[in-house]
C-alpha cells in the first residue's frame, strides 16, 4: 500500500500552508471545511424532528433534549482522546476511524427503537465528528499560524455559520416526505462522502519527527501543561462559555419557536436560518477587522456587546414586550457577537501551544463542547420557553466576558506588529 503524503515545514518563513500550490491549498481547505461541519450536521439537522421525537417517543421535551446533550458529550470526550492519538500517530488514521464510527451510528440511529439507545447511539456519532472536529484544528495549526491561523479559523467558521442553516432546513424537508428516522440516513450518506472526501485529498500533516510518542503518561504530561497556562485555560473557557450561549439557543429554539410561538418545521428552519446569517456576517467581518485590530480585541469587544444584547433579550422575553421580533433582534445580535468571538479565542489559544496542536485542539473542543452539552438540557430544566432560553444564553455571555478580563486579561497579551499585520507572540 502506498504510504500517505507527509507535508513538511519548509526552510523559510512561510508556514507549510502558505507555501502548498493555490489549487492544492483550496482543496484542503474545502475538506477541513467539509469536516467542520459535521459535527453541526449532526446537532442541527434534526432540531426540527425533536417535538416529533418527543411525541414518538411518548416522552418529554427535556428527556429528548438528552439525546442532544448525549451528541455534545460525545463530542467533548472524543476529542479528549483523538487530539492526543493524532499527536502521536498522525492526523489521518484517527480522522478517517472516527468519521467511520460516525457512519455506523448513523445507520444504528435510523432503527432506534427507543429513546435510550437512541441516545447512546448519538453519544457514539458525537465520538465520530469529534475525530472531525479535532483533527481539523490540528491540521490548520500544522500548516498556518499566527493572523493565518486565524483568518483560517474565520472562514472554518463560515462552515459553522452554513451548516445550520443548511441542516435544519434539510431536515425540515426530510419530514415532509418521511420520519424522523429519513434524517439518520441523509447523515450516513453525508458522513460517508465526507470520510470519501478526507481519504482522497487530505495528506499526512504530522512529519514523524514532529510526533509525540510519550504513550498514557505523556498524553497526562501534555494535558498537566496545558493546565498550568492560565490564559489558554482562560482562552478555551471563554470559547466553551460563548457555545454554551450558542447551544442554549441550538436546543430550546425549536420548543420556543415551534411550541410557544405556533411555527411550522419550515418556518423554524427560516428562523433558524435568519439567525446563522449573523454568524457568518460576522466570521467574515473579523478576516476583515483582523487587519486593523488585534484578536484579543476583537474577542474582548464582541462579548461586552454581546453581554448587553444577551441582557436586552432576557428583560424582553420577561416582559413579553415586542412579542417575537423583541427576542430575534437581541437573539440574532448575540449570534453576531458569538461569531466574533468563537474565531479569536481558539486561534489565541493554540498559538500558545504548536507542539501539542492535537492535544491542545482536543482540550479546546472538549471544553467546547462540553459546557455546550450542560447547557442544552438546562434549558428544558428551566422550563423550555423564551425565558428559559434567555437566561442560558445571558449567563454564558456574562460567564465569557468575566472570564475574559479576569482570567484571560488580554489587555495584558503581547503582539507584534509587522507591517501593520497584528501577529500573536509565541
Amino acid at each position: 500500500m502506498a504510504q500517505p503524503r507527509t507535508l513538511t515545514p519548509p526552510d523559510d518563513d512561510l508556514s507549510p500552508g502558505e507555501r502548498l500550490p493555490l489549487g492544492r491549498r483550496f482543496r484542503i481547505v474545502l475538506v477541513l471545511g467539509l469536516l467542520t461541519a459535521l459535527g453541526p450536521l449532526t446537532i442541527d439537522m434534526y432540531l426540527p424532528s425533536l417535538p416529533t421525537i418527543t411525541d414518538d417517543m411518548h416522552s418529554t421535551a427535556a428527556a429528548v433534549q438528552l439525546t442532544l446533550t448525549g451528541t455534545l458529550v460525545g463530542l467533548a470526550f472524543g476529542q479528549l482522546l483523538v487530539g492526543p492519538l493524532s499527536d502521536a500517530i498522525g492526523r489521518r488514521v484517527p480522522l478517517l476511524t472516527g468519521i467511520a464510527v460516525h457512519v455506523l451510528a448513523s445507520i444504528l440511529c435510523v432503527f432506534a427503537p427507543n429513546l435510550a439507545l437512541l441516545g447512546t447511539l448519538r453519544v457514539l456519532q458525537g465520538l465520530g465528528a469529534a475525530a472531525a472536529a479535532v483533527v481539523a484544528m490540528a491540521i490548520v495549526r500544522d500548516l498556518f499560524d499566527g493572523n493565518s491561523a486565524a483568518r483560517l479559523f474565520s472562514r472554518l467558521m463560515l462552515v459553522v455559520g452554513v451548516a445550520p442553516i443548511l441542516a435544519p432546513t434539510i431536515g425540515g424537508l426530510v419530514l415532509t416526505w418521511t420520519s424522523w428516522r429519513g434524517v439518520f440516513v441523509v447523515l450516513t450518506v453525508a458522513g460517508a462522502g465526507i470520510m470519501t472526501a478526507a481519504a482522497v485529498v487530505l495528506p499526512e500533516t504530522l512529519p514523524v519527527s514532529r510526533r509525540r510518542n510519550g504513550g498514557v503518561l505523556g498524553t497526562v504530561r501534555d494535558y498537566g501543561r496545558l493546565f498550568t497556562d492560565r490564559v489558554y485555560v482562560g482562552l478555551i473557557l471563554v470559547a466553551g462559555l460563548a457555545m454554551a450561549a450558542l447551544f442554549a439557543y441550538v436546543s430550546g429554539s425549536s420548543y420556543v419557536f415551534q411550541d410557544e410561538y405556533g411555527m411550522s418545521e419550515q418556518q423554524f428552519a427560516l428562523i433558524f436560518a435568519g439567525g446563522a446569517v449573523g454568524l457568518i456576517g460576522a466570521t467574515q467581518a473579523n478576516v476583515r477587522l483582523l487587519r486593523r485590530w488585534t484578536p484579543q480585541q476583537i474577542m474582548a469587544g464582541s462579548l461586552v456587546a454581546g453581554l448587553g444584547f444577551g441582557l436586552a433579550m432576557l428583560v424582553l422575553a420577561a416582559t413579553g414586550i415586542g412579542g417575537l421580533v423583541g427576542i430575534l433582534i437581541p437573539l440574532w445580535l448575540v449570534l453576531t457577537m458569538v461569531g466574533l468571538a468563537m474565531p479569536n479565542a481558539p486561534a489565541l489559544a493554540l498559538s500558545r501551544h504548536g507542539e501539542a496542536a492535537g492535544t491542545a485542539a482536543a482540550l479546546l473542543g472538549a471544553v467546547q463542547f462540553g459546557v455546550g452539552a450542560l447547557a442544552a438540557p438546562l434549558v428544558g430544566v428551566l422550563g423550555v420557553g423564551a425565558v428559559a432560553m434567555a437566561v442560558v444564553v445571558f449567563g454564558g455571555m456574562l460567564a465569557a466576558t468575566l472570564v475574559c478580563f479576569l482570567v484571560v486579561q488580554p489587555h495584558r497579551l503581547p503582539v507584534e506588529r509587522l507591517d501593520h499585520v497584528v501577529v500573536v507572540a509565541h
